[in-house]
């Protein structure tokens, strides 16, 4: 992922920072980047506008270390799931299950991208966007062609249909998930790809 520019910034106290940042993701999730203020965040934090920019330079920088920080800890986790030398069916478990882990971690970051990424890649500040998704496409894409070159694929299988069925059933659990409900996110996935792999008929 290419190097970011940064402004400077002051120090700020990390726990304080993060939470913060972590206020921000929900409102952008909300209701929108554009119409987020530097205000509204303030406000929901219970503090005034100007000390906001102690801790943040703009709304910006505040987005850009939300999504950043979302797509790091993901590819690390992913970029784990690929060297592993694992088979295409478990390299796909492993990947829907650390896209679950994910959503747990940074619902609000996830539901952000999804609404706002195609637009923000335009701006220079956020071209790691596109260059993140390119990633993703080719490695889920990679491993569906190596499943049904395997074999443990249907021959038949459309893998670009395949791969957009998966990414956006997937993704879209950031607009109803809730870290803390009544399944983790591996239980989750796991019926995911139960349903995905197996479907959901009996069988005669």
């Amino acid at each position: 992922m290419p190097q970011r520019k940064t402004q400077p910034q002051r120090a700020s106290a990390p726990g304080r920072r993060r939470e913060l940042l972590s206020l921000a993701a929900e409102v952008f999730a909300a209701h929108g980047y554009d119409a987020t203020t530097v205000r509204r965040i303030a406000d929901e934090a219970g503090m005034l506008a100007g000390s906001l920019y102690y801790h943040f330079d703009s709304k910006e920088s505040m987005l850009d270390e939300i999504l950043s920080t979302f797509l790091d800890e993901l590819w690390e986790g992913y970029d784990t799931v690929l060297a592993a030398g694992l088979g295409p069916r478990e390299t796909i478990e492993a990947l829907v299950t650390e896209s679950f882990r994910e959503i747990d971690r940074h619902r609000a970051a996830v539901a952000i991208y999804q609404k706002e990424s195609r637009q923000l890649a335009a701006q220079p500040r956020f071209r790691y966007l596109t260059v993140s998704q390119e990633r993703f496409e080719r490695a889920w894409l990679g491993t569906l062609e190596r499943g049904v070159a395997d074999g443990c694929f249907r021959a038949d299988l459309d893998v670009r249909l395949a791969y957009r069925f998966v990414r956006d059933t997937v993704w879209v659990a950031a607009s109803w998930y809730r870290p803390g409900g009544g399944h983790t996110p591996e239980e989750i996935a796991r019926q995911y790809l139960s349903m995905v792999l197996d479907g959901i008929a009996v069988r005669a």
